[in-house]
This record gives C-alpha cells, structure tokens and sequence, in this order.
C-alpha cells in the first residue's frame, strides 16, 4: 500500500466497523486454536491493531508482528510496542516448526505476493498442530477501485481457498463466507455506483452507521464462532491445521 493508505489505515483500524469484525472473527479462531505455548505470527500485520487486541485478548500469550513496509511497521511499533520484523510473508524469518499459529488478513491477495510460497513457508514454520487462520477478500467479480487503492491482485472463493490450504499441505481445513448481512450494500458501493475515485473504501461512517454495521458483522461473527458458516459474504475465513 501507498504511505496514504497506511496513514488512513492506522487513523481507523480500532474504530471502523469492519474491522472490529476481522479482528473479532480472527480472534475467535485462535481461541478455538490455542497456540500451546508457542508464538503466534501476524503475517502481514499492517500497522498492528490485529496484535493490540489479541495481545489484550490473551495476556499470556507471545504475539509476533511482520510487515514488508517499513512504514506500516513503524506505525506498528508506536501502536502496539512488541517485537516486530521486516520481512516477507513468502520467506519468514522463523525456524521450521517455531510457531504455534499464523494469522494473515488481506495479505496473500496483494500484487508482489506469492501465494503458494506464502503458504509453504507457513507450514514450514508452524508445530504440528499449529493453525494457519487466513482472511481474504471474495470473488473475481467483485474487484474493484478500492482492491486497486490497497494493492490487491487476487481474490478468492471459499472452495479455491480451501482447495489451496489443502494442496499445501493443511488439514481440517474449514472456511466460511463472512460480511454477508451487508453483502449488498457492499456490491452497490464497488460495481453500481463506485464513485470513480482511486482511493481505498477504509474510513469512518457516521456514529449511527458504525454502530449498525458492528452490530451486524458482530451477529455475523457469533454466528460463525458457535461454528456455523455462511453462504456468501465480501470475504472468506478460512483455517487449516498442520499435520
């Protein structure tokens, strides 16, 4: 992302309805996957809101931040204060079997990332037993100004998701759609009225929205940690287990 979307970034990732819903959801997953006393990786941890609420959320646990932009780190580091890296989420800088879980939200879609090396690293570098909790933007069809404002280049349905947590070697793998109550007002802002601007849709709405669209991806999100899932949604939730 570009130093704009970065800055934007850090100002909401606490705040903004959608993401309390990602970090809620990813927090919910690693409950269900505890990491048995050994680090938990943010792999692509932007600028660290992810790590303050988990790092919150399980006290005794050891978090871990990664971020290839320097400035997203930076931004990291003065939000969250535990160690952090530089690097690539297609060569973690981690021995093989270190970490108990990996959690990557919105990351292995950027342009310039390598999916399948991304996910090999990721077994690489988990336990046996380790959960590798995933978050990813849905369908091709969907792709639009904003996916360009944050440098995206893919995105994924719940079957090709899974299909590829399989391929690289994860089992139990489990994926559900998410952002699905609010799924059409989604598709109206992206493909019916986009608006035409090259920036990303990251930003606050009034009070009266955000507590309206909280409530619904909060619904949403007991609904899938009770382990349900959902039929269609803006992103897919996925979790698979080394072997």
């Amino acid at each position: 992302m570009d130093a704009t979307e970065v800055e934007k970034l850090a100002a909401v990732e606490d705040a903004m309805w959608w993401f309390r819903g990602l970090h809620g959801n990813l927090a919910a997953a690693l409950r269900r996957h505890p990491p048995r006393g050994r680090p938990v990786l943010d792999a692509g941890c932007g600028t660290g809101g992810l790590l303050r609420r988990l790092a919150a959320a399980m006290p005794g646990t050891t978090f871990v931040g990664l971020d290839r932009d320097p400035l997203a780190c930076a931004r990291a580091a003065r939000r969250w204060g535990g160690p952090l890296a530089v690097g690539s989420v297609d060569r973690l800088p981690f021995p093989d079997g270190s970490l108990g879980a990996i959690l990557s939200a919105d990351v292995l879609c950027h342009a310039g990332v390598d999916e399948a090396a991304a996910m090999a690293e990721a077994a690489r570098c988990l336990a046996p037993g380790g959960a590798y909790i995933l978050n990813l933007p849905a369908y091709r069809w969907l792709f639009s100004d904003h996916d360009r404002a944050v440098a995206n280049a893919r995105r994924y349905t719940r079957g090709e998701l899974a299909a590829a947590l399989r391929a690289a070697g994860f089992a139990r793998v489990r994926a559900t759609y998410w952002n699905t109550l609010l799924f059409p007002l989604m598709v109206a802002r992206r493909k019916l009225w986009p608006g035409g601007t090259a920036t990303s849709d990251v930003g606050l709405a009034p009070a009266p929205v955000e507590r309206l669209f909280g409530w619904a991806v909060g619904l949403e999100g007991r609904w899938i940690a009770a382990g349900r899932g959902l039929p269609f949604g803006g992103s897919v939730l996925a979790v698979g287990i080394k072997e």
